[in-house]
């Protein structure tokens, strides 16, 4: 580990006594300024601090991450001699296209 990341590391880390101290505002404000936060209870980290915004970009990075491996599960048992056509699914489901003109969508 080169001595910059070592460095960046150390300036991330917050005692847990500083929390005790009152110093939570301007924590905050360090965390809003420069980034994520890890804080230390008994020499473990025990929570990590982060923006609102960084908190939802990852939780949407996730979400992604989780879709996609889903996508890909069911690509893997796709067959395409199971697919239907437009007019199959219809005859199947007992829709005319008459049906499907009279059904009045509003999209917005």
């Amino acid at each position: 580990m080169s001595e910059m990341s070592v460095m960046g590391m150390m300036k991330t880390i917050i005692p847990i006594t500083r929390f005790n101290r009152g110093e939570a505002n301007r924590i905050f404000d360090e965390v809003e300024s420069s980034g994520t936060k890890i804080v230390m209870k008994n020499n473990q980290p025990a929570c990590i601090l982060m923006s609102p915004g960084q908190y939802e970009s990852l939780m949407e990075m996730l979400s992604d991450y989780i879709l996609r491996e889903e996508a890909q599960a069911r690509m893997s048992n796709y067959d395409a001699k199971e697919n239907k056509s437009q007019l199959e699914m219809m005859e199947e489901l007992g829709i005319t296209q008459e049906d499907l003109d009279a059904v009045d969508v509003e999209i917005e």
